[in-house]
């Protein structure tokens, strides 16, 4: 399984507590991007490529060791436009016929959280949970039964659903719908819409019903997406300890 993190913004929210790249950000001294790679270290993840632009060459001196034949560092110059060219610039991956893994690089999260979406059959999947505080940021998830029925920040006043959660940020691809996320990244570039954030591509597929997603629920497993400042005073006072708590 080749893991993808896109890693390449600037993190314009947070810049006013932490300048440096938002993976390079330290929770109790140790950097998120550390994190994502221990993680790894206990699952079957074969190789990782990281996704790179703002202060590339910090991000890539903090490779750990033990993983740097198996990291693949790709550069996105245009990394102050939208996410989607980021995806984009995964493209070899993408079409390489491997399993594929994409993730936020910008997230603190229990290990458990990745081992539900790496140690299942194969299929195509994303990540829910259903304990979140509604508000604009958050990327939403919502079901009709099994079926889902929108994925994104706004949510239309007549839309009718069952469930709701919201989406980690992490998602499962085999190799025949990461072939397909390449090529409708592809088109989003191709037709000049660059300043698009890559969920938009990812909310055309999951919407797609003949492409068929699953849903994990990991409702009740500590995580946090790091946008603000106040989200590193979170991190540190309330979901690292639930991490530790859970570890043991």
């Amino acid at each position: 399984m080749h893991a993808i993190i896109l890693a390449a913004g600037v993190g314009k929210r947070l810049n006013t507590a932490h300048a440096a790249p938002k993976c390079l950000l330290e929770i109790e001294g140790k950097s998120l991007l550390e994190r994502h790679y221990e993680h790894f270290d206990r699952l079957p993840i074969d190789h990782v490529s990281l996704c790179l632009g703002y202060e590339s060459e910090a991000v890539a001196a903090a490779i750990p060791a033990r993983w740097r034949d198996r990291t693949l560092v790709q550069l996105n110059p245009l990394y102050q436009l939208g996410s989607i060219v980021s995806l984009w610039t995964m493209r070899q991956v993408l079409a390489a016929g491997v399993e594929v893994l994409l993730m936020d690089a910008d997230v603190l999260y229990d290990h458990t959280i990745l081992e539900r979406l790496v140690v299942r059959e194969p299929g195509d999947l994303l990540l829910l949970d259903r304990d979140f505080e509604p508000g604009d940021e958050p990327v939403k998830i919502c079901l009709d039964g099994d079926r889902i029925v929108e994925f994104g920040k706004q949510l239309d006043p007549g839309l009718r659903y069952t469930a709701i959660g919201e989406s980690v940020g992490f998602f499962r691809f085999t190799p025949g719908m990461a072939l397909e996320l390449y090529r409708r990244a592809s088109a989003y570039v191709a037709d000049g819409r660059r300043e698009a954030p890559h969920e938009e591509v990812l909310r055309d597929m999951v919407l797609d019903p003949a492409l068929g997603f699953g849903v994990e629920d990991v409702s009740g497993l500590a995580w946090i997406e790091i946008d603000f400042p106040n989200d590193i005073e979170r991190a540190t006072r309330d979901i690292l300890p639930r991490i530790h708590n859970n570890s043991h």
